[in-house]
């Protein structure tokens, strides 16, 4: 059947432990424009352009992936949206929720091209997007990111609620640099009708003078120190990823908490990663991986590339190994966020 007429594909991608796989996030560039002290050194070395696939193989993989059944694609990078041309990927994406494969097409940012794209996503499909933003305050926002300017991603976001865009705010949770403004962040997410998600930082690539243990600021003392002025109500509330939301009595908000690291949320996990260079990843945490641009490259038709792919969830574990127990980073993996996709 032709990509264009699939409609409501049952789930074919079925894991080990009878999870149906009905969402992939798709990372289609390792570059930034920010360089932000959790997720790569400031002085990264790139991936040359021939080990990215091509918005072309991004979109016959992506398309593979909606036949076998998925139902959610979540674009992300580095910064998805300084890759060159890249509307013509969400425009083809787009086409899958006009013909009823898929659910939603989201994305993940920095907010910096926001006032640029923000319309262009809309008029693709995009309903609602993620903005990755740790701190209101113009100085921290510089170190955070290293080159990022806060005034930039404000337009940004204004631009997208301009343009009929929900958005939901991330937060990593650095310990010593935004602990002390979480219930500003709330405040003003609450202000402009924004959900917020706070996220545990990751062991994710190595970060030259970046030490994970200094960083890490755990979920649950957060909640804790959010708990000491406001009300907070656990929700059956879901989007399809891992967050667990509350709802803030007192504004009638949301607030998310991502905790792969104090609360593992392995076992309801319905997600897979596709690097830029066409690796899927069946765990955020594990090392393991299926190359499926090597597949794509050699030669093979639509059939031996969907094979490929089921093969590869046969091999997706129970969960990952993330900790930081006995003040020392164990299940560290190698490659940087910005390769694997946020």
């Amino acid at each position: 059947m032709p990509a264009d007429t699939v409609q409501n594909a049952a789930p074919q991608l079925i894991d080990p432990f009878a999870r149906a796989i009905t969402y992939l996030r798709v990372s289609v560039t390792d570059r930034c424009d920010f360089r932000c002290v959790y997720c790569m050194a400031e002085h990264m070395e790139f991936l040359p352009k021939r080990d990215l696939l091509t918005l072309e193989e991004l979109d016959r993989l992506c398309t593979s992936f909606v036949e076998l059944g998925v139902r959610k694609l979540r674009i992300t990078g580095g910064e998805p949206l300084v890759r060159k041309n890249i509307m013509w990927f969400f425009e083809r994406m787009g086409r899958h929720l006009g013909s009823g494969a898929i659910e939603e097409l989201t994305l993940t940012t920095n907010g910096s091209q926001l006032a640029r794209f923000a319309p262009q996503l809309a008029a693709a499909g995009v309903r609602r997007i993620n903005v990755s933003l740790d701190t209101l305050d113009d100085d921290k926002f510089r170190r955070i990111t290293r080159w990022g300017r806060l005034a930039q991603v404000l337009e940004g976001i204004e631009a997208a609620q301009k343009a009929g865009l929900r958005v939901k705010i991330n937060t990593v949770a650095l310990k010593g640099t935004n602990d002390a403004e979480i219930h500003r962040l709330v405040e003003w997410c609450d202000q402009f009708g924004m959900d917020l998600t706070f996220i545990e930082v990751m062991p994710m690539g190595e970060m030259g003078e970046e030490d994970r243990l200094d960083q890490y600021y755990p979920l649950s003392q957060l909640r804790q120190d959010l708990a000491a002025r406001l009300t907070l109500t656990e929700t059956d509330y879901r989007t399809g990823g891992p967050a667990r939301y509350f709802r803030v009595e007192e504004t009638g908000q949301r607030i998310g908490f991502i905790t792969p690291l104090t609360h593992n949320f392995c076992e309801s996990c319905n997600r897979v990663r596709l690097t830029c260079t066409g690796q899927l990843y069946m765990c955020l945490g594990q090392e393991d991986d299926a190359d499926l641009r090597k597949v794509m490259r050699a030669g093979a038709d639509d059939a031996v590339l969907k094979a490929a792919i089921r093969e590869a969830i046969t091999r997706k574990p129970k969960g990952h190994d993330f900790d930081y127990s006995r003040q020392e980073v164990h299940g560290q993996v190698g490659r940087h966020m910005s390769v694997t996709g946020g």
